[in-house]
């Protein structure tokens, strides 16, 4: 077994580096195709995505469809952001790095947050073409990817720390030091490491350390997306800043960021991978909120 294990463990790059030769389209149209035959299939994956698209005014099957397609694109598309970056990187645009920029002049370091909206992971990989960028990653659930992601990574340019209190303390050096990191904003948190506040509407626990971070340090957050075009032609990525200062306490902080993640999904709603379990309840943590808390800062 142990040797059935390995040989597919490393045959997962290999085959993750042929796919990176097919076309950008190809690839996006392949998992437009694949997701949406995923979501044909009734279970927990369909029902998901339509409940949480739905709390989000996003009620139309037809949303739905285009959803599950889109986050087939995704998939598809890691092959060839993940082992030919620089061409992935070159079929990038943005109309925002100079909201990047002034943050880089005021010499404070930067706290980027990337949710799971578009391509994900070209905005952590174009952004750290232009400055030095730390990013915190959780390791796979399954043993198995583990040496697809150490090569992808090998190839991203990035400097990568986990998902733990080393990984933290690391964040707060580089920051410290006046540069770039950058993490996943709306994964559930553990229990004790968020606070329950609206994401459209309705409650989740929300990770507080985006605003641990940026009050301990005193750096700027900036959200960043990369909205997928069509028809294969790359991507365009979006740069927010949140406004300064923070609120003091932890829940306005997580409302307020939950607010600005609002804002940047809408501009491209069916690009969020609405299937992610957004609400769940960790393990420990007390029962959602039955309905959402009041004087929460609405969308920005």
């Amino acid at each position: 077994m142990d040797d059935h294990f390995r040989h597919g463990a490393g045959a997962l790059p290999v085959l993750f580096r042929l796919l990176a030769r097919l076309p950008l389209p190809v690839l996006q149209a392949t998992g437009r195709v694949l997701g949406k035959l995923a979501y044909a299939v009734p279970g927990r994956y369909r029902e998901r995505l339509r409940a949480n698209a739905a709390i989000a005014g996003y009620a139309d099957p037809a949303f739905a469809r285009r959803a599950a397609g889109e986050a087939g694109a995704m998939i598809m598309e890691l092959p060839r952001v993940w082992f030919r970056t620089q061409q992935s990187v070159g079929q990038v645009a943005t109309d925002d790095w100079q909201v990047v920029q002034d943050a880089i002049d005021d010499g404070r370091g930067i706290l980027f947050l990337t949710p799971h909206l578009g391509c994900f992971e070209i905005t952590a990989r174009y952004t750290a073409q232009r400055l030095p960028l730390t990013v915190m990653f959780r390791p796979p659930r399954k043993d198995i990817m583990a040496p697809l992601l150490d090569a992808a990574r090998g190839m991203s340019g990035l400097q990568v720390v986990p998902a733990t209190s080393q990984g933290v303390r690391a964040f707060v050096r580089a920051l410290r030091q006046g540069n770039a990191v950058g993490l996943l904003p709306d994964q559930a948190p553990s229990f004790g490491d968020g606070v329950w506040v609206p994401f459209f509407g309705r409650p989740a626990y929300t990770m507080t350390l985006p605003g641990k971070l940026a009050v301990q340090t005193g750096v700027p957050i900036i959200l960043a997306a990369g909205e997928r075009l069509p028809h294969g032609r790359g991507w365009r990525m979006h740069y927010m800043r949140l406004p300064e200062p923070l609120p003091a306490d932890a829940p306005a902080q997580a409302a307020l960021l939950n607010a600005a993640m609002e804002t940047l999904i809408r501009r491209f709603p069916q690009q969020y991978l609405w299937s992610y379990n957004r609400y769940k309840v960790p393990p420990g943590a007390p029962p959602a909120p039955a309905e959402a808390q009041p004087g929460v800062p609405e969308a920005l």
